[in-house]
């Protein structure tokens, strides 16, 4: 596939050792959020915070993170992706070092929120660097690679936390990223060296705060709408997001110098590409958010042996990353992506059969099956979504991915647990809010029919990349 990101002049020779630095810190990334999780109930009891409010700890991390990617990809591409990730790889190592110093719970979320920028100002530029380092015929690999330190993170993330907390205190939790981030750093500065695509330019500040309020306000509003329902304050949270949005758009339209240049969309390959990214993580996100209460409620299975069976889909799904890039790299990649896309899709179809009682079977060849998908999808759309654009515009673009993917597990969270207490609450006739202890066949019905919108939204991607099949092998002729 020629393009306009493939044209290599000199290959980058450490190039495979940036990809291990860019790997850990997407494991650190992931591993942080799944350690942060588990350590919640603790940091609540230690600090002495209603657990609601203790919540902020991660949906800080999660809005800011988000907001800001964009404005770091657009810097990027203005300064230098890799200026940037070093930059960020400092910020995010003193945000841990912040987090874990235990001043209070103010001082824990002004540690999350400087994480959060040092997160952005990382992920944001990750694709990018990978892109404009790795000729063609090596990015499906290098995809993988880095697909596959962020599966590591998230399996590691369980286990390692709760071997934390039981001999030791939270704050290590946060501690533990420091000296792997220093050692990180030292070798981005000896390693990573800024390539000629930097470009000029300034930076659409209106467009950005647009998109930040878009971003803040939606992330909230739906956020408490899992808690108290869409009231009369998150229903207002929500228009004054979709506002933002369009005024956004609007911005983006008028402004010379664009934060998102609106062009990138004519693409087709990169528009179903960002489509797709988004709908495979909304699917992802109703597994993820639905079967701990399957497996710790419904089944009764011990918290213990219950975080061991969902490991089940990381693990998979470190195998079959690389096997999705390493296929990438030698067949239409939007045809690897599809085959991954309708695994997903049949993982949850099998989730649609789940009973009451032995399902342990079923359970486990579905989530063998959506951990394939995952670990087949991801490589492919990666290298896609970042091989269609012109080399100035791919700190954007990997931001914009990154954002497509947070909007898609924001998006699958509020949607598979809004029809699950939707559904229970029909049935039971007044509203729930947590599983309806006693009525595990109202539950299971509900469970049903969140996995039947997964279903669907599965089947949405598969279309779209069917459509994305030919366009890539016209665009591979040119």
């Amino acid at each position: 596939m020629q393009s306009p990101a493939s044209s290599q002049t000199t290959l980058d020779p450490h190039r495979w050792a940036v990809i291990i630095i860019l790997g850990i810190f997407a494991f650190m990334s992931n591993l942080d959020s799944s350690i942060v999780n588990i350590a919640i109930p603790v940091m609540t009891k230690n600090l002495n915070v209603p657990a609601s409010q203790m919540e902020w700890v991660v949906s800080l991390y999660l809005i800011v993170l988000s907001a800001l990617l964009l404005l770091f990809g657009k810097l990027g591409d203005l300064w230098g992706k890799q200026n940037i990730f070093k930059l960020g790889t400092f910020v995010f190592v003193l945000g841990s070092a912040m987090s874990g110093t235990p001043l209070g719970f103010n001082f824990l979320l002004l540690g999350r929120f400087v994480q959060a920028v040092g997160g952005a100002m990382t992920l944001a530029n990750t694709y990018g660097i990978v892109t404009a380092s790795f000729p063609i015929a090596e990015r499906g690999r290098a995809m993988g690679m880095v697909g596959t330190f962020v599966a590591l993170g998230a399996v590691a993330g369980p286990g390692l936390g709760g071997l934390i907390l039981a001999i030791t205190s939270w704050p290590v939790i946060f501690w533990i990223n420091v000296p792997i981030g220093v050692i990180a750093l030292i070798a981005a500065l000896r390693l990573m060296h800024t390539g000629p695509e930097t470009t000029g330019g300034s930076v659409d500040w209106w467009g950005f705060i647009a998109q930040a309020v878009f971003i803040g306000a939606g992330f909230w509003g739906l956020n408490l709408s899992q808690q108290q329902g869409f009231s009369l304050f998150v229903l207002g949270m929500l228009i004054v997001a979709v506002i933002a949005l369009l005024l956004f758009f609007v911005i983006e339209n008028k402004v010379h110098d664009p934060l998102l240049p609106l062009r990138i969309f004519k693409n087709k390959l990169f528009s179903g590409g960002v489509a797709a990214v988004y709908l495979v993580f909304v699917v992802q996100f109703f597994m993820t958010v639905l079967i701990p209460f399957y497996l710790e409620d419904t089944l009764r299975l011990p918290a213990g042996v219950a975080g061991a069976l969902l490991t089940l889909y990381p693990l998979t799904m470190v195998f079959f990353a690389p096997l999705g890039g390493y296929l990438a790299d030698r067949i239409n990649t939007a045809l690897v992506g599809l085959f991954g896309a309708a695994l997903v899709g049949l993982a949850d179809i099998l989730y649609l059969f789940l009973p009451l009682s032995g399902g342990m079977v079923l359970y486990i060849a579905a989530t063998i099956l959506l951990g394939m998908g995952t670990g087949l999808f991801q490589s492919p759309l990666g290298d896609i979504v970042m091989s269609v654009v012109p080399k100035t515009d791919l700190g954007i673009t990997g931001s914009f991915n990154a954002l497509a993917r947070n909007l898609g597990m924001v998006s699958g969270t509020a949607a598979s647990t809004s029809v699950l207490f939707g559904v229970m609450s029909q049935q039971l006739g007044h509203r729930v809010t947590t599983y309806p202890t006693g009525q595990n066949q109202v539950f299971l019905t509900a469970l049903h029919s969140a996995f039947g919108i997964a279903v669907a939204v599965a089947v949405a991607a598969v279309i779209v990349l069917a459509w994305m099949i030919p366009k890539l092998h016209e665009d591979s002729l040119k």
